[in-house]
């Protein structure tokens, strides 16, 4: 089976930004849809193939498919993102907020999904993800990004401690989150070039990526509940980050 990307914000987010990659798309007959008719259009202004089938041809692609599917050039599973030197990185942050987000372990496609949406909307230059480690950028996170994975800069190290480092030379300061730690989260300065680090929601962040942080900080609670899904958080520290910036 071809790669696809489905459902309505990922495949519009596609189709806005890289509409040579769309091979097919696929849409259901009979929809009454005014977001999907808008969709469709601009497809076939672009030159995009369209194609009207029915609920069992789009149903082997994915159960959220909302009624479109695109299908692009590469295979399942190799739409992962390029790997790219810090160096590179570094030039690509220096005109811009200067704020990244590593993601240490994520390794369910909904919660990366998840943190790429709130990053993308919270104003990241971009998102640091280890080779190993980590979920692949596939068609469920296309979907639960809302395509925000069509956006963002997405960036593979083979080394997440080593890069760390470097970005550490150019004036980044880094801030992990783990719930044990007396800092708040409220607490640390996030006007400065700034990598937030989220790890596994088991284990956290490895030790090697740990011991480069320069913070370690908690997000303060007042309920019972003793930790956040990972993407919370994600969403809730980019955000703080934002509010200190005066961007929100």
């Amino acid at each position: 089976m071809k790669h696809c990307i489905y459902g309505l914000h990922a495949v519009k987010a596609l189709i806005e930004r890289k509409p040579e990659h769309i091979l097919e798309l696929l849409t259901l007959k009979d929809r009454q849809d005014s977001e999907q008719a808008r969709i469709v259009q601009k497809a076939k202004s672009l030159g995009v193939s369209v194609r009207v089938v029915a609920r069992a041809d789009l149903d082997p692609y994915g159960k959220g498919h909302q009624g479109i599917v695109a299908l692009t050039a590469r295979e399942e599973g190799q739409n992962q993102p390029e790997v790219m030197t810090v160096k590179d990185l570094i030039a690509y942050s220096l005109n811009k907020n200067k704020l990244i987000l590593a993601l240490d372990g994520i390794t369910d496609p909904h919660n990366l999904g998840a943190c790429l949406r709130s990053a993308e909307a919270l104003g990241c230059d971009a998102v640091i993800l280890p080779q190993d480690r980590s979920a692949s950028v596939n068609a469920t996170v296309h979907k639960t990004s809302s395509g925000a994975s069509q956006i963002l800069p997405l960036v593979t190290v083979v080394n997440l401690s080593q890069s760390l480092d470097e970005l550490k030379e150019e004036g980044f300061w880094i801030t992990g989150f783990e719930g044990e730690s007396d800092l708040l989260l409220t607490d640390v300065d996030f006007t400065m070039p700034t990598i937030l680090i989220m790890g596994n929601e088991g284990e956290g962040m490895r030790r090697l990526t740990k011991e480069r942080c320069d913070y370690l900080a908690k997000i303060p609670m007042k309920g019972q509940t003793e930790s956040l899904n990972v993407s919370v958080a994600c969403g809730i520290a980019l955000y703080e980050v934002g509010r200190q910036r005066g961007a929100i």
